[in-house]
């Protein structure tokens, strides 16, 4: 233990035209997927030919190979799924930053197969107590991208993080290994330093807010301004001095004292301040929640309930799939993308309206996802023609429950990590800080998060309030799905999930089905161009085998964009002759087994 512990040693509001324009021309970019010349989103810039990989006992597949190799370091040492992911995302923080990490949130699915039982994590951001409903609605004199950028970087954007405490407790339920001892792997990287990867050095090189943190530029950029380049050793001893606090005061370290202030202090002295305060940080609970699983074809979707509609949009896409013969239609033929993208068109528009944080609004999910429900909006699907105004459903709510419907921003840095265990356990675990590098603030090492920017920029919507309005204490809707799959014997057979924002939902259904319908392998299913619908649209990956179809597409009437794909799935499947993993192609991810 000695030689561990040594290691671990304002302004006034616009008018509601106004506001709409801004919140009209943001999304614009957004669904441009590339946004702007000037921004790095965590999007893709290549791909990395990779093959599927085998294990028979044990098997970590994560965004970074040194973050997968902490991962089967903790789970030789005898520890759990959940030991292995906790010890894969501290790794993660350090050598993936723009990300995820500590100043974020995320959610933990996992399965304890002794007791056949799924349970779920959350540790999605809170806002300040003082968090107002119209938080984003002032322009400030800008308009659409730059008002994004704006309210982005700011201390307005922070949520409370809930990453740690959400580790913590996960930990109590399901951990082995001492608490200390997860740390290790973290600590040694970020005190010995590693090289920058192509993916970060990018990142870094191309976003316009970073420079503006003093602590952020002095980690990430060269004496003379220049964004350090890729393959430069990158040492964060502050974030290690961090994770031995934690290690051996727990998450308290984190939540009261010197970090928690210095936190309240960074966002509070921001040129645009936010209003969280010590009390918001040291009240922070992750929460232990029920899993929710749908049904698929005699397999069972099971994931996140909300504040994360992750599981509840998958399930709704794929039950409106169920009707169409998806297995005789060629993944990249024209009819199979038009239905994928109308099913998602349909989930986006039911998540917009009714989803968001359950202990503030009422969640109709039962109905949400009923079979009668799902096949009389999938039976508004016409073969011969795309839906340009997709609606929300109609499920009878209370008079006080109804809703306006929000289009919310949501951006793609995330990273996702896959785990099972000699023993069969499972956890499916996407964590985030939101957009690349979150609001740009650091304290000691770490980005805070800009999560608040989940929340609907309008409070209201045609005289109603939106679902996912700001309010103090809330917790903004999430795409992310970490998914586990379950065949007709309860058995897990897959593990999975993406980071990409908005898009999460439409990855992770395309992967199921490429999986389920299309009996691809996995690294084939994770290779299959990106494509699905939300809101008016259909989203694309561009690729030399997607361009014809597209013009296709759109002479169904489909409003095509064109882009890249910022997916990053990390996918294990569950076999009788052992474990295979997949990593995206498009990120720097590794499959690692035993």
């Amino acid at each position: 233990m000695r030689g561990e512990r040594t290691l671990l040693a304002a302004k006034p509001a616009p008018t509601r035209g106004a506001a709409r324009a801004l919140l009209a021309c943001a999304l614009l970019c957004l669904n441009s997927l590339s946004l702007a010349q000037d921004f790095a989103p965590e999007a893709s810039t290549g791909h990395i030919a990779k093959t599927a990989v085998h294990a028979k006992r044990q098997m970590v597949v994560a965004a970074h190979p040194l973050a997968a190799q902490a991962g089967i370091e903790i789970l030789r040492s005898g520890g759990s799924a959940v030991d292995a992911a906790i010890a894969t995302q501290l790794v993660l923080n350090v050598v993936e930053p723009q990300s995820s990490g500590i100043g974020g949130g995320a959610f933990l699915l996992h399965y304890d197969a002794a007791s056949r039982r799924l349970s779920s994590f959350d540790g999605r951001e809170t806002a300040p107590a003082a968090a107002k409903a119209d938080r984003f609605a002032a322009t400030g004199g800008r308009s659409g991208f730059q008002a994004y950028l704006q309210a982005v970087g700011s201390g307005r954007s922070v949520g409370v993080p809930g990453l740690v405490r959400m580790m913590e407790l996960a930990h109590a339920r399901h951990g082995r290994l001492a608490w200390p001892r997860l740390f290790a792997p973290a600590i040694r990287v970020a005190d010995e330093g590693f090289s920058i990867s192509p993916r970060l050095a990018a990142l870094i090189a191309q976003d316009p807010l970073l420079k503006n943190d003093d602590a952020a530029r002095a980690l990430f950029f060269q004496t003379d301004g220049s964004p350090k380049a890729s393959g430069t050793l990158l040492r964060n001893p502050e974030l290690a001095a961090v994770f031995r606090r934690i290690a051996f005061e727990g998450a308290q370290a984190f939540y009261e004292g010197e970090i928690a202030r210095d936190m309240v202090a960074a966002i509070a002295g921001h040129r645009v301040p936010g209003d969280m305060t010590l009390a918001d940080v040291s009240a922070y609970r992750a929460r232990e929640r029920a899993a929710l699983c749908a049904p698929y074809r005699g397999y069972k979707v099971c994931g996140m309930a909300p504040p994360s509609s992750g599981a509840t949009s998958v399930g709704m896409l794929l039950g409106m799939l169920e009707r169409f013969p998806m297995e005789k239609l060629k993944p990249l033929s024209v009819d199979a993308v038009h239905v994928f993208a109308e099913a998602g068109k349909l989930a986006y528009a039911d998540r917009d309206y009714y989803l968001a944080d359950p202990d503030f609004v009422l969640q109709p999910l039962a109905q949400l996802l009923a079979r009668p429900y799902l096949r009389a909006r999938s039976n508004t699907i016409r073969m011969e023609a795309a839906n340009k105004r997709p609606q929300h459903g109609d499920i009878k709510l209370p008079e006080t429950a109804r809703h306006g419907e929000d289009q919310t921003l949501e951006m793609p840095a995330t990273s996702h990590l896959s785990v099972v265990d000699a023993e069969g356990n499972a956890v499916a675990f996407t964590t985030s800080v939101e957009s690349a590098f979150g609001s740009r603030i650091m304290v000691h090492g770490f980005v805070l998060n800009n999560q608040l920017t989940d929340f609907s920029w309008l409070p209201d919507i045609e005289g109603l309030p939106a679902a996912n309005r700001v309010a103090g204490g809330k917790r903004p809707r999430s795409s992310m799905a970490p998914t586990i799959v379950f065949d007709a014997q309860g058995k897990v057979r897959h593990v999975l999930g993406s980071p990409g924002g908005l898009q999460i939902i439409n990855y992770v259904a395309l992967t199921l089905v490429a999986l389920i319908d299309w009996k691809l392998g996995e690294q084939e299913a994770l290779d299959l161009p990106r494509y699905g619908g939300r809101a008016r649209g259909t989203d694309m990956e561009r690729m030399q085998s997607t361009s014809e179809l597209a013009k296709t597409l759109t002479a169904r009437g489909h409003e095509v964009r064109l882009g890249n794909a910022g997916s990053g799935l990390h996918l294990i499947s569950v076999t009788p002759r052992g474990l295979i993993g997949a990593a995206d192609p498009r990120r720097e991810g590794v499959a690692l087994g035993d």
